[in-house]
């Protein structure tokens, strides 16, 4: 028992022994190192307030350029993203850490992100091609084909262009598709043409109608006088004379002339006794058929 006993004090004198040597090493490593980590961290923090004070830079340098503004935000995103990273190698080369190496892990996991999220980066990629060429921008209003839908734009995001309809609706369009897609931008020009098509009756007076339309033009405000309005027949439809009036209207009166115009044609029309015809069919029976049936 004693010889156990005595065994059993010399393995835990040894253990003992064994640790405190691995823990006087530790300290002294971490002694000899500490230095150097506190130097790290004051290159961490010192450098992340540099990067603060540069962003508030760049930020007041963007409100001052002539650059769009729905660039201010992902040239600012890419500066931050990039002065963080070239921080964060800062810091590992005081550390000691081989620039390589860590250059070597960032561009592991990127690959390995951008794996993952490919239809996210696809959506990127539109993002920057959109703010780059800039086929729109923040309060126009647009069509994407593609997706079928339409309105105002009001923000552009790096991976979704977000839309408001004109009842209020809010739309998401993944940058992807918009920058694949055919988009028509009404808010682009300041002028717009409205085509409008006025029918009437094959035995309503022509010339009557067509002055009737001049003078309604002529007299709402909101109609430009340049391009000059054009009013001319343009189809002999199965039971009407289509008449085409073609006038030009700033883009953001463009609802409001065309809704005007058809209401005021249509009581002019009325007091004049011009129809609007709607469609007819003749019915023709022979008399033999008539016969036969009864």
């Amino acid at each position: 028992m004693e010889s156990t006993a005595e065994n059993i004090m010399e393995t835990m004198a040894e253990n003992t022994s064994k640790f405190s040597a691995m823990w006087k090493a530790f300290s002294n490593k971490v002694v000899d190192y500490l230095p150097t980590l506190i130097y790290a961290v004051i290159v961490f923090i010192v450098g992340y307030i540099i990067v603060k004070i540069l962003m508030k830079l760049i930020a007041r340098g963007l409100k001052k350029s002539r650059l769009d503004i729905t660039l201010h935000g992902f040239i600012r995103s890419i500066l931050h993203v990039t002065l963080l990273t070239l921080l964060l190698i800062t810091v590992a080369s005081t550390l000691g850490i081989p620039v390589t190496t860590f250059v070597t892990i960032l561009g592991a996991a990127g690959l390995a992100v951008s794996l993952a999220l490919q239809d996210s980066l696809k959506n990127l990629a539109g993002g920057m091609l959109i703010l780059f060429t800039r086929p729109f921008t923040i309060g126009d209003y647009v069509e994407v084909e593609a997706q079928g839908v339409s309105g105002t734009v009001c923000e552009i995001g790096l991976v979704y262009t977000r839309l408001n309809t004109p009842d209020n609706k809010r739309i998401f369009v993944p940058n992807g598709q918009i920058s694949n897609a055919k988009i028509i931008n009404y808010s682009a020009e300041d002028h717009r043409r409205l085509d409008l098509t006025f029918s009437i009756g094959y035995d309503c007076d022509l010339e009557k109608a067509k002055d009737i339309l001049r003078r309604v033009v002529e007299e709402n405000p909101l109609a430009l006088k340049e391009p000059e309005p054009v009013i001319r027949v343009c189809a002999h439809s199965a039971s009407s004379i289509d008449i085409a009036c073609r006038v030009w209207v700033d883009s953001d009166k463009y609802w409001d002339l065309n809704f005007d115009l058809y209401e005021a044609v249509k009581k002019e029309f009325d007091k004049n006794h011009i129809e609007i015809p709607f469609n007819q069919i003749d019915l023709h029976v022979k008399k033999d058929d008539l016969e036969k049936s009864s």
